[in-house]
């Protein structure tokens, strides 16, 4: 510890590889010491000052990609740029005190051996720091600067995932944890559990939000395929039409823009079974294409994390290809919301060329469409048309497996 206090206030944001770690409770705890035993160093020096705090840049400017060598995965990640938090300056006193804020309560939660999440989080700081925390967002921004100056993972601070996701198909789940909670798993043999997420109905699996269990599951699939879906509504369908004995697949939503939990789950299962393809199926509009591409490459606001979760998603559908076999009136002009996203995503370094293309028609035509649009055509349609275009078997000559 002595020689850890030696460090300045920038020992744990001054190391050339920008990620954060997984660690232990103990040394977590040990960083907060030393950053609260630094700062009273600083002040009660004979020239005492408030230092600032040191945190990566987590803006867009400093996000840059790493592409594999030896796999097609590519994942966002942050250079060596920094931003501060300052106590001296008007626009950023307030942030200064929320990351002290929020290391305290993370190390009250460690010390108890506990675990909350980013919502418990917020009503806990709402009703002891009622000054300084007023919304959800100043939390997330606090816990993602606690994160950039200690440089370990939200879930090391004892920040448990707040999961939506849900998982159906092809694939048996065994966990040997005590504490796995009984209404998960509905196979038991003596002295372990097991899911078999084919007997799961229309809704599927609520996904844990610990990710110490879902890092502990034993895996077991005669899947082919892996299917990331947007909506919930559109996993149903599938689930209910029994896709994935169509064609043997795993099925996974975050149901909207994905969550931390749903991300691990599915990078998880790319790393157990690194053959099987996986395939997005979203929305043709900007929001869509972001999901995909969060799911793809991770995002900017996590880009310390990112790599953890980044799977080499393809784009299955719906893409403008597919837009011939849509009734005119399912289309729906594009929103200012969605120009925006647009906006954003044509700026990104990461978006390969292929979705740039595809984002300039979206934006050109004004339009955007549904996956449900497809149900024109019937309801088991979005289940056959996935199908053949994971197997590359379709009569239809515009409708051809994906190759991103």
């Amino acid at each position: 510890m002595g020689d850890l206090c030696k460090s300045s206030m920038m020992f744990f944001s001054d190391q050339h590889l920008c990620f954060a770690d997984i660690l232990p409770p103990p040394e977590v705890r040990a960083r907060i010491e030393v950053a609260v035993l630094n700062f009273l160093k600083i002040l009660n020096s004979p020239t005492p000052a408030i230092s600032d705090l040191s945190l990566i840049d987590r803006r867009s400017s400093n996000s840059k990609v790493s592409r594999g060598l030896l796999t097609d995965v590519s994942w966002i990640f942050l250079s060596h740029s920094f931003c501060t938090r300052s106590l001296m300056r008007a626009n950023t006193a307030k942030a200064f005190i929320r990351v002290w804020k929020v290391m305290e309560m993370c190390y009250q939660v460690l010390v108890q051996e506990k675990r909350l999440t980013q919502r418990e989080l917020f009503y806990k700081l709402l009703c002891g720091s009622p000054d300084y925390f007023t919304s959800q967002l100043q939390v997330n921004r606090a816990i993602q600067d606690v994160v950039a100056l200690l440089r370990c993972s939200r879930y090391s601070l004892g920040i448990m995932a707040s999961s939506r996701g849900a998982v159906a198909g092809r694939m048996l789940l065994k966990s040997k944890l005590h504490f796995a909670a009984p209404e998960f798993f509905c196979v038991r043999e003596p002295n372990q559990e097991v899911l078999d997420c084919s007997a799961c109905g229309s809704s599927g699996y609520a996904i844990s939000g610990d990710l110490n269990l879902l890092e502990k599951l034993v895996m077991k699939t005669d899947a082919r395929y892996i299917i990331v879906v947007e909506k919930h509504a559109i996993f149903q369908r599938l689930a209910e039409d029994c896709v994935y004995n169509q064609i043997p697949s795993i099925l996974i939503t975050a149901k909207g823009y994905p969550d931390i939990a749903t991300r691990f789950l599915l990078h998880r299962i790319s790393r157990t079974f690194p053959d099987l393809p996986i395939f997005g199926l979203v929305d043709w509009n900007p929001a869509g294409l972001a999901i995909l591409c969060t799911f793809k490459f991770g995002s900017i606001g996590m880009g310390l994390e990112a790599y953890r979760y980044a799977c080499n998603v393809k784009w299955l559908g719906v893409r403008k290809d597919d837009l011939e076999l849509l009734p005119e009136q399912s289309f729906i002009p594009l929103k200012p919301r969605d120009l925006q996203i647009a906006k954003s995503l044509a700026s990104s370094e990461i978006l390969p060329d292929n979705y740039k293309e595809e984002l300039a028609v979206m934006v050109e035509s004004g339009k955007r469409a549904e996956i449900e649009a497809l149900y024109f055509h019937g309801y088991d349609f979005l289940g056959r048309i996935s199908a053949e275009k994971e197997t590359g078997d379709c009569g239809c000559p515009r409708i051809h497996r994906r190759r991103d």
